[in-house]
């Protein structure tokens, strides 16, 4: 499949997981017409130059690609595109793909008039990528999330300061995508803002099977920054906190570019600090207008730009991390591509003894061998679910198996460690089931169900799907 008709699947699918993209109500920056953009290595910037009809936050999208780069591939992962407004450098862009790809970056706060927009070919790119093109690039300011893209944090790159490498976020872990999630504050009239980032993976923290089976996925996704507006929308201070190492909490006291805070990647697992190495040559103003869709796991935002699920599994190849040849029995992560991706919800009721809380896995037969059945947590405890709410998971299955060879889904209560503590535990919908294709982006979800199934330590598992 060439390259545009690529792009048309990757928007049907998303669209047909998720819904469609969000509707924002846009004030156009006029741009000079520019059906594509390309930079080269070694040559000049090009620009692009915008008029904002509005003071505000603008947006760029455009579609990437590389020719030659490939994120599976060792000294061909990405292309660096460096982007700056009037001079000022604003955002990277990692190009990990020789394929189209639509893309959504901030331009930060703009005033009424006329802006330049400057791309350069940047340091960091794989020694394989020779040129960016971006495909029908457009500056927007949109309405309707403006307060949402004002506070979106700028994320600068990882670079193991003082010893690391300070381009490792073009071949490793990169940023994907963001969006914010809005809740009331307790002052009448004030909003929480809590925004999100989707990476690539992560070389640290929980092993890549654990990830599978607990999350549904090989990327990383943390919470890493979120602060409390008033109903202007200004910053009240002090509400500022981010996702520190090891998972904490702690107050923003580093610089804001207006109304940006400024963090880093600083731990191999993605969280954050807010001390900025010197001179980072890589920062991440990713577009954050979109949010979660109401009643989803955090992964419906993945389903929702279906290319970030291809990234991931090129960089579990080139990595290494896939067994080989895929074996459902192992623990180990096999090839994407044999997995169900699926998303369920459930909820946990009061103990009643003392001892572990339950949690939930998904079991799948097939109709050639109905007596065996393939769990999502490998029959190790603590890789079953024990959240409430919708969760995603992953079943691995023998290789080429199809949706239309899966003969029921089951759900599977078990403690998560010692002791059972009696809670039920209640299953009320498959919100999606899927698998990827063969260029690892996800097939339209053709698994779904909404009910109500109670599971107990006399009743463990029952069949909450067929065909």
């Amino acid at each position: 499949m060439r390259s545009r008709a690529r792009h048309a699947v990757l928007a049907m699918t998303g669209a047909a997981l998720a819904g469609a993209p969000l509707a924002l109500a846009v004030t156009p920056a006029h741009a000079t017409a520019a059906a594509m953009i390309t930079v080269h290595r070694g040559g000049p910037a090009r620009t692009l130059p915008f008029t904002a009809g509005r003071d505000g936050e603008a947006v760029i999208s455009f579609a990437a690609s590389a020719p030659g780069v490939s994120w599976a591939r060792a000294g061909a992962e990405s292309a660096v595109v460096s982007i700056a407004v009037d001079g000022r450098h604003v955002t990277d862009l990692v190009v990990p793909s020789s394929a189209p790809i639509p893309r959504r970056l901030g331009l930060g706060h703009v005033a009424k008039g006329g802006h330049t927009v400057t791309l350069r070919f940047a340091k960091g790119s794989a020694p394989a990528a020779r040129r960016v093109t971006l495909r029908r690039p457009r500056v927007a300011m949109p309405e309707a999330e403006e307060l949402a893209l004002r506070h979106a944090p700028v994320i600068v790159g990882r670079t193991g300061w003082p010893f690391g490498d300070p381009y490792q976020n073009a071949r490793t872990d990169t940023p994907l995508v963001s969006w914010h999630e809005t809740r009331p504050a307790a002052t009448p009239g004030h909003r929480v803002i809590e925004y999100s980032v989707v990476w690539s993976n992560e070389d640290g923290g929980t092993d890549t099977p654990a990830l599978m089976a607990r999350w549904g996925r090989t990327t990383d996704i943390e919470w890493v920054y979120r602060v409390e507006v008033d109903a202007s929308g200004e910053r009240v201070d002090g509400t500022g906190v981010y996702q520190a190492p090891m998972h904490l909490t702690f107050k923003f006291t580093g610089r804001y570019e207006g109304d940006h805070p400024v963090l880093q990647t600083c731990t191999d697992n993605n969280n954050l600090c807010d001390v900025i190495s010197p001179d980072p040559p890589l920062r991440f103003l990713l577009d954050a207008s979109g949010t979660r869709p109401d009643g989803r796991a955090r992964e419906a935002v993945m389903d929702r730009e279906p290319w970030t699920y291809r990234i991931a599994a090129e960089e579990m190849l080139r990595e290494d991390k896939i067994e080989k040849p895929s074996d459902p029995a192992t623990r180990e992560v096999g090839d994407l591509r044999t997995y169900l991706f699926a998303e369920f919800a459930k909820t946990t009721g009061a103990a009643t003894t003392p001892g572990s809380a339950p949690g939930v896995a998904l079991g799948v037969r097939l109709r050639s061998g109905p007596s065996t059945l393939y769990r999502s947590d490998h029959d190790e405890p603590t890789w079953s679910i024990d959240r409430d709410g919708a969760a995603a998971t992953t079943v691995e299955l023998p290789e080429g198996t199809a949706v239309s060879d899966i003969a029921s889904i089951e759900a599977v209560r078990r403690p998560t460690g010692w002791g059972d503590n009696g809670a039920p535990a209640t299953v009320t919908s498959i919100n999606r089931g899927f698998f990827l294709d063969g260029s690892y982006l996800p097939r339209p979800s053709s698994i779904a169900w909404t009910g109500s199934v109670t599971l107990t330590p006399a009743e463990p598992s029952a069949v909450i799907w067929r065909p």
